[in-house]
């Protein structure tokens, strides 16, 4: 080395800065991650505390939420991409290192985001929450991955449709194998319908409130936000959409509990229940598994305006206390209980009609829950199956004789919606049921493609909800 060289001054350190919307992104990944939260219980404080330190307005807590469920619902996709740039298991890649990728994947493929200053911005995240020498590894990564567009990509992570059709939808429309096969099972047909269902998955979900009867209209909440930031339901005759950037708890009648946050598919299966044909007494209505109290909420407003009576049970304490919350107010006599569904404190056959919509994988809110895919697992279905089975039977023993019960999951699996109910009624694993079907079908008027009953499942690529199933059954003994 020469005199010059030595003399000259080594490059100042420079001080990586913080991006705060990247840093709030980063903190909900590792929440969800970490603490197997669910993003859409974690980022509202994050961005609430945000918004009060006066970091963040309105374009910064829009761009937040995209990175962090743009990220999540495309986790699998930009997986298979990272792997393809690193020359180690991705398993031995550490989880905030692949958190930081995966953001800066999402930023390059899946945002107009210009490639620079996707680069660049997560760069400088990874020498904030990794140090220097980690963010050369992401340098280099994301430098890899922003030499190609997100197509080019799944071309050729991807296996071919023909060779194995199940694990390119997998890689493409990220979603775990397993689900990608239950959901084709479940749904039937070709590779259109299939396809047009996991896109709906990775879709942002519309805003949708329930203005709860005897509180407040549809047509009162509509005229609250103006043609601008509201749109009447699809199906619901109970719904507002919000449109896009729309606040519910800027509303009114949302912080006083008029009305709520509830998708479609939820009120309709609350409204079919209650409209269900049923001959004699109907005073008293059970709401078996009422956390987190969206459906009670509903089901209490419509029990009042017909003088009946609303028990709303929960087994978890501090469910049930959401369920008083969401049924505060309510227009008609209500009672909200902490009790065991499998196990009820009720005598039998003291109720005219009976919602139980069961604990379930959750495999038909992945638009609202995208780290539920990644989460859940086969085995899960049989730790769910015992239970559901119990909770059908006991609301079967709970209604009267002619009453009505509605078997409910949000999950369009087989083993956890038909299979269910066919196993309760022909005694597969106790005593049969005497019970019959009721076509629920017709119970959900101007709702089209229904299929051939006498069930309902409802989808979020044909309806536009999320994937609700009903099964509505009579007492017959």
């Amino acid at each position: 080395m020469n005199e010059q060289a030595r003399r000259r001054p080594s490059k100042p350190y420079r001080r990586p800065k913080k991006d705060p919307v990247r840093m709030l992104a980063f903190e909900a990944l590792r929440a969800v991650d970490e603490r197997a939260a669910y993003a859409n219980l974690v980022l509202p404080p994050l961005l609430k505390k945000a918004r009060e330190a006066g970091d963040f307005d309105n374009r910064d807590a829009a761009l937040a939420t995209e990175l962090v469920y743009g990220t999540l619902r495309r986790q699998g996709t930009y997986d298979a991409i990272i792997s393809a740039c690193i020359d180690r298991p991705l398993r031995q890649v550490d989880p905030p290192v692949l958190d930081v990728l995966a953001l800066g994947a999402h930023q390059l493929l899946g945002t107009r985001i210009p490639t620079h200053a996707a680069v660049s911005a997560s760069v400088e995240l990874a020498r904030v929450v990794l140090g220097d020498g980690r963010a050369k590894f992401v340098n280099a990564v994301l430098r890899k991955i922003s030499k190609d567009d997100l197509d080019t990509w799944v071309e050729r992570v991807a296996p071919p449709y023909d060779e194995d059709a199940e694990d390119h939808l997998a890689v493409v429309h990220s979603h775990p194998r397993w689900i990608v096969s239950a959901l084709w099972d479940a749904l039937g047909g070709g590779r259109g319908g299939i396809e047009d269902l996991l896109e709906a998955d990775n879709e942002r979900p519309e805003v949708t409130l329930v203005a709860r009867p005897g509180r407040v209209s549809a047509g009162e909440l509509l005229d609250t936000l103006g043609e601008e930031s509201g749109l009447p339901g699809r199906w619901s005759p109970y719904a507002v959409r919000l449109t896009e950037g729309g606040e519910p708890g800027a509303i009114d009648a949302v912080r006083e509990g008029r009305a709520g946050v509830q998708d479609e598919g939820s009120q309709l299966v609350a409204v079919a229940l209650a409209n269900a044909p049923l001959e004699g007494t109907d005073a008293r209505w059970l709401d078996g598994c009422a956390g987190p109290g969206g459906k009670a909420a509903l089901l209490g407003a419509l029990a009042a305006e017909r003088g009946a009576r609303l028990l709303a049970s929960e087994k978890q304490p501090h469910r049930a206390r959401l369920v008083e919350r969401a049924l505060a107010g309510n227009p008609g006599p209500y009672q909200v209980i902490t009790a065991d569904g499998t196990r009820p404190p009720w005598r039998p056959g003291v109720f005219d009609r009976v919602l139980v919509d069961v604990p379930c994988t959750g495999l038909g809110a992945l638009r609202r829950r995208p780290e539920a895919r990644w989460r859940r697992r086969p085995e899960d279905l049989e730790g769910f199956a015992p239970l559901q089975r119990s909770l059908l039977r006991e609301a079967l023993k709970a209604v009267r004789v002619g009453g009505v019960v509605g078997y409910a999951t949000c999950s369009p699996h087989l083993a956890e919606t038909r299979v269910v109910v066919e196993d309760v009624l022909k005694g597969r694993g106790g005593a049969a049921a005497e019970a019959e079907w009721i076509d629920a079908r017709p119970l959900m008027p101007g709702v089209t493609a229904l299929g051939d009953g006498p069930d309902v499942q409802l989808w979020p690529h044909v309806h536009g909800t999320d994937a609700m199933y009903l099964a509505l059954l009579r007492r017959t003994a």
